[in-house]
């Protein structure tokens, strides 16, 4: 897949689908990469021009070592969407990738055609135990995490009967670069959003999984209290990697959300 300079950093991105579509951009979770969106991607049948990357550490772009907010990756999105001569896009983003979502639809609203948060926070405490994960992976790797995330990314039933799916998840996780993915643990930790949810004005959808432990429905619900437009769907059986573990339905909702947002543009 081909890489593009953004803020100094080279950027692996995917760019497919019919030219002159509305485009559909997508950030990943942390720990993850953007084949993380491959079985959601069907749901939108070829309707959508779709952009997915990597985020800066993860997968095939780069690394900055040095300490990094989740503004500092809304501006990779912005700039990747420069980059590539893109005004305007329906932003989607599940984990960090929702809440570099919230950072650039509250401080460029003109940006987005709307928003999509999955499995996210505004605002997720605490710094302490975030910087203890980093610690933690720059000193032993992110095999010394990888089991602990898997339990929280996914039900039990999710890791029983989808071995295959869960190896994949499992090797690009283990491939993490440690300082990639210990910078934005970082960033999570001094993030709080909440002050700025008022100033996203695209509609937006957000959704939770009733059975996420790492940003439950309550934290969904703070961030649907604080946007004028959004609107909440919470899918049973569903952890925090719910792209993954239920990409038809969270796809369903997705395509429908968009199409509501295309014909109101109509």
């Amino acid at each position: 897949m081909p890489q593009i300079a953004v803020q100094g950093l080279e950027l692996r991105y995917a760019l497919e689908g019919p030219e002159g579509a509305p485009v559909v951009a997508f950030s990943n979770s942390l720990g993850a990469t953007l084949e993380m969106w491959d079985a959601l991607l069907p749901a939108l049948g070829g309707r959508f021009r779709t952009l997915r990357y990597d985020t800066r550490g993860h997968g095939g772009s780069a690394t900055r070592d040095r300490p990094t907010e989740i503004a500092d990756l809304a501006g990779d999105l912005a700039g990747l969407l420069d980059a590539l001569g893109i005004g305007r896009a329906h932003l989607v983003g599940l984990s960090l990738g929702g809440m570099t979502v919230q950072a650039l639809a509250s401080a460029d609203p003109a940006r987005s055609l709307s928003a999509t948060l999955m499995a996210t926070a505004a605002h997720l405490p605490s710094e302490q135990s975030w910087n203890e994960r980093a610690e933690t992976v720059r000193a032993q790797g992110p095999g010394a995490l990888v089991e602990a995330t898997l339990a929280r990314w996914f039900t039990p039933a999710f890791r029983q009967h989808h071995p295959e799916a869960l190896q994949a998840v499992r090797a690009r996780f283990l491939a993490c670069d440690p300082a990639g993915y210990a910078v934005c643990c970082g960033a999570i930790g001094r993030m709080d959003l909440r002050h700025a949810l008022s100033a996203i004005t695209a509609p937006t959808l957000v959704i939770a999984g009733r059975d996420d432990p790492s940003t439950p429905p309550s934290m969904a619900e703070v961030i649907c209290s604080g946007i004028a437009q959004a609107e909440l769907v919470v899918l049973p059986q569903a952890a925090h990697l719910l792209a993954v573990e239920r990409a038809e339905a969270a796809g369903g909702y997705l395509r429908a959300f968009l199409d509501r947002c295309e014909a109101a543009r109509a």
